[in-house]
């Protein structure tokens, strides 16, 4: 196999400076985040713009199952893209090849069965995700279409994580700046010339998605690729796949709890918001794109960082993981200031890009002021936790997750609202986010005492 066209190989994770690693594998990760992020931005405002405010809210019923949907493809793909950097740390490519066939596989498996039962369910697991008569036809309508295309959509991310993470982190920027670029040009088409409204902003998705499913499918099979699919890799591996599973586990769970908590912030939101529930939950539908247009930006920079850190862990280097840990959690914390300082400046700008109802504007505005008050101390948690997991601890990982997204936000939600109403729920959140920050702090100082010296007897091996 020959080595990447932009390295003279993987092993350069061992011997470049962090900084510039941090650049070179962070940068097309961030920008490939953020197209992720835009399809979502994109079908906001399209949809708030051109079919109106209760459309926002359908869409805003969706996201909880599409956290869900999401998950089942996370729990192969960030497996698979650990599993692989760390055997190139170990100086085995041909793990690393194998992984490629097995996380194929199992993300089509996984596509299957999910696209199967959302089809068969959907009416009642939209109602149970806070779906109201007005919204309901909205929710169906986008989501049917976005289930049919889970097969396409499964491989792609599965693929585009593994390509980042053995070496082409451009070739996975262009994959998913590919596919945003599909969905900008086919989205508007769709929706407003058709006339096709949400269903077309679904149907544009799978549009770009594919697009990109054929470039990754591509780079695979290309012989000039330093890991691509072999005769072997098809052969499922059990022993692999538990271990890939293991890894993946946290960011499942992250995505499971991202869809149950949303569930209960819906239900918070009709229940305090009075006639204004529909509303309310489609304000939350705009800071939850808001928020996630950052966080992207975090998840860019950790995808950046697990091969770094998974090689170097691999590698037994110590002062390369904690160096590659350190510039991580600045850079986060850097990221998710700029992101308060522009809600705290300019919440009804943003709240107009996605639609013109003054209510939701008004209700949309008050929750950017409360639930981002502590957001610039949201990006060093979130790279802690996925820190954790590249280095392949799992249940660290998986802990911290819930922290952030469950065990303090659940209690929070059941006391806040009640006494504080809508604005209770935004408080809920911020609080969290703040108790899960100082949590995962503390663990990283404690654990990474251990973690340096067992790394040092590696190395004294």
């Amino acid at each position: 196999m020959t080595a990447p066209t932009h390295t003279s190989s993987p092993n350069e994770l061992g011997s470049l400076p962090i900084g510039r690693l941090l650049v070179q594998y962070s940068l097309p990760a961030i920008i490939a985040s953020l197209a992720t992020s835009l399809y979502n931005i994109i079908d906001s405002v399209f949809i708030g713009r051109g079919v109106g405010a209760m459309a926002i809210t359908g869409l805003a019923i969706t996201f909880p199952l599409m956290n869900l949907v999401v998950a089942f493809c996370v729990l192969v793909a960030v497996g698979g893209a650990t599993i692989s950097s760390i055997f190139l740390g170990q100086k085995a490519p041909e793990k690393a090849s194998q992984v490629v066939g097995n996380v194929t596989v199992f993300c089509l498996i996984h596509a299957v069965v999910i696209m199967s039962v959302g089809l068969l369910f959907l009416d009642p697991i939209l109602y149970f995700f806070g779906a109201t008569a007005e919204t309901i036809g909205y929710a169906l309508s986008f989501m049917r279409i976005i289930l049919f295309g889970t097969p396409i959509s499964y491989v792609f991310l599965g693929l585009n994580n593994l390509m980042r993470a053995t070496g082409y982190p451009r070739k996975a920027m262009i994959s998913a700046l590919l596919s945003v670029a599909i969905n900008i040009v086919v989205a508007p088409l769709l929706i407003f010339v058709a006339g096709w409204g949400i269903s077309g902003a679904a149907l544009a998705t799978i549009c770009g998605q594919t697009s990109a499913f054929i470039w990754v499918l591509h780079h695979f099979i290309s012989r000039k690729s330093y890991i691509r699919f072999t005769l072997r890799g098809w052969h499922v591996s059990w022993t692999l796949m538990r271990k890939i599973y293991a890894i993946g586990l946290s960011p499942f769970l992250m995505n499971c709890c991202a869809c149950l908590v949303v569930v209960f912030i819906n239900k918070a939101l009709l229940d305090t918001a009075g006639t204004d529930g529909n509303l309310a939950v489609g304000a939350y539908g705009i800071i939850n794109r808001t928020t996630m247009f950052f966080v992207m930006i975090i998840f860019g920079i950790t995808q950046g960082m697990q091969p770094i850190l998974g090689y170097n862990f691999g590698a037994a280097n110590w002062p390369r993981v904690k160096a590659t840990l350190m510039k991580g959690i600045w850079i986060a914390t850097a990221v998710s200031t700029i992101g308060w300082l522009l809600t705290e400046l300019i919440p009804d700008t943003i709240s107009h890009m996605f639609t013109t109802d003054t209510v939701m504007v008004q209700i949309a505005r008050d929750g950017f002021r409360i639930y981002f008050i502590v957001y610039p101390l949201v990006g060093a948690q979130i790279v802690i936790q996925n820190y954790f997991q590249s280095i392949g601890k799992p249940k660290l990982s998986i802990f911290l997750s819930l922290t952030r997204q469950l065990i303090f936000l659940m209690p929070m939600l059941w006391i806040l609202p009640p006494r504080f109403g809508v604005d209770g729920v935004w408080a809920a959140m911020s609080a969290s986010d703040f108790i899960a920050f100082v949590l995962a702090l503390l663990t990283a100082i404690i654990m990474n005492r251990h973690i340096a010296k067992y790394l040092q007897r590696q190395q004294n091996a």
